[in-house]
């Protein structure tokens, strides 16, 4: 593997790299923040905007195209899956997560370059599901994907 690596560092293109730089990053966070190694890879690192609205600025890398080099729509789906998750998540009492149940995205147009800009809101949550909505721009505040996701609530908050 170390062959490889080298191999790739050496005489690799630059997607190729791109790619390696990636993983590192990815292992990074998942040691300093113990993140999964998929939010390492595209790089999510979220906020709250405001009260009600979570957000993930993602960079576009090569790791995220497919072969007609856009995004890939697998990749647009996770993050909205992963910014309207982290959503309800962070609303919830400790002991509580939630989980995906049903995503529903919708795809407006093809992003290349720059960085996408995810955003999430809760519109209803109950004591055992919520329901979130979802929607990734481009970097000239172009819609890309909007989305809607059902969440269940599972754990005890007495845990």
């Amino acid at each position: 593997m170390i062959e490889e690596l080298s191999e790739v560092v050496e005489n690799g293109e630059e997607d190729e790299k791109a790619l390696l730089a990636i993983a590192l990053q990815a292992i990074r966070q998942k040691r300093e923040r113990n993140s999964s190694l998929l939010s390492g890879m595209l790089g999510l690192q979220g906020r709250f905007i405001d009260e009600k609205t979570y957000q993930f600025i993602v960079p576009i890398t090569p790791f995220m195209y497919n072969s007609l080099g856009i995004v890939h729509g697998g990749m647009t789906a996770t993050i909205l899956d992963s910014v309207m998750g982290s959503m309800v998540n962070r609303s919830l009492p400790q002991g509580q997560y939630a989980v995906t149940t049903d995503l529903k995205t919708n795809y407006i147009r093809g992003a290349k370059t720059g960085n996408l800009r995810a955003e999430a809101t809760i519109l209803h949550r109950g004591r055992t599901l919520a329901v979130v909505t979802g929607s990734i721009y481009d970097d000239r505040d172009r819609l890309i994907a909007h989305g809607t996701g059902t969440f269940m609530v599972l754990g005890s908050p007495q845990d």
